[in-house]
């Protein structure tokens, strides 16, 4: 039996898909039972928890076999990532109690640098509070997930533009596809080892974001064109987008650390894991996606 946290999002349900075709036993981690009716049918156990209540994590991770952790994003998180922290410090606590036999931890290219990258601090901070627990833990340094495109949608179907935070165009960056992060976290739950193991993840190649407009324009068949979104702009671009103004600072520094290369993989004692799956085929589904939620709506 292996606990599953995040399991109605993107990755936790990629690493449930992933032990489930293994023919593992998944228990599922909810807030809201109502909203994972489809994961019982499929026969997961379902226990609710609540991401900051140490006591039903630990009920949630007790007589499993190993743990697939995260923290919820906070995209703009308050002043010293108090969100963050308390997650962290609840699922340490949790983890500490139950004892499992291993954890396997969502975190991010950038992780192993404890300042000066905005949003993927709080990773390090989560890397931090997990590798001192009594048992294996294995970190899952992801790169920049190709679902992050879901935004770039509805402007590339009805602009014809894809407004890129990723300068310059041409710079290819380490992006993953969450089905492949799934795959490579149900494969190492299932393996045995010792201390703590970290672990890049990436896609089967780099892509830039004229690579992401080139995928859309082959996906929708009408030309999609890569646009820079000027830097001195960003702050802005945020807070019409619902950012409170006084919190865009964390989100910008991450990108202009990823941007400028110091954001990379290749970090000394790390293994490294590339998936297969190729961008066009995720923004192909992200795009169908789009037009069924338009169908139903």
């Amino acid at each position: 039996m292996y606990a599953v946290m995040g399991i109605t999002g993107q990755v936790g349900a990629a690493v449930a898909n992933s032990l489930l075709d293994r023919g593992e036993r998944v228990r599922g981690l909810v807030r809201n039972p109502g909203k994972a009716a489809a994961w019982a049918a499929r026969g997961v156990e379902l226990a609710v928890a609540d991401y900051e209540d140490a006591n039903t994590l630990e009920a949630a991770f007790r007589g499993t076999d190993g743990v697939f952790a995260m923290i919820p994003p906070h995209f703009a998180p308050a002043p010293g990532f108090p969100e963050a922290k308390a997650s962290i410090g609840a699922i340490r606590e949790a983890l500490a109690r139950a004892l499992p036999s291993k954890v396997v931890c969502l975190s991010s290219i950038g992780a192993e640098k404890a300042s000066g990258t905005g949003l993927i601090t709080t990773l390090h901070l989560l890397e931090e509070a997990m590798t001192s627990l009594p048992f294996p833990g294995a970190f899952l340094r992801a790169g920049w997930f190709m679902e992050n495109s879901v935004w770039d949608v509805k402007p590339a179907v009805e602009q014809g533009k894809l407004f890129a935070f990723l300068h310059p165009l041409e710079r290819k960056f380490p992006m993953v596809a969450t089905a492949d992060i799934g795959k490579i976290g149900a494969e190492i739950l299932g393996q045995t080892w010792t201390g703590n193991r970290f672990v890049e993840v990436m896609g089967p190649e780099r892509y830039s974001a004229n690579d992401l407009a080139a995928a859309f324009t082959a996906v929708l068949g009408h030309k999609v064109e890569a646009v820079a979104v000027p830097r001195e702009t960003w702050a802005d671009t945020f807070v019409a987008h619902g950012m409170p103004a006084d919190r865009t600072a964390p989100r910008i520094e991450m990108l202009d650390r990823f941007t400028s290369g110091w954001i990379d993989f290749g970090v000394p004692g790390t293994e490294r894991f590339a998936g297969t799956t190729e961008l066009q085929q995720v923004i192909a589904e992200l795009v169908v996606r789009a037009e069924a939620l338009t169908v139903s709506g």
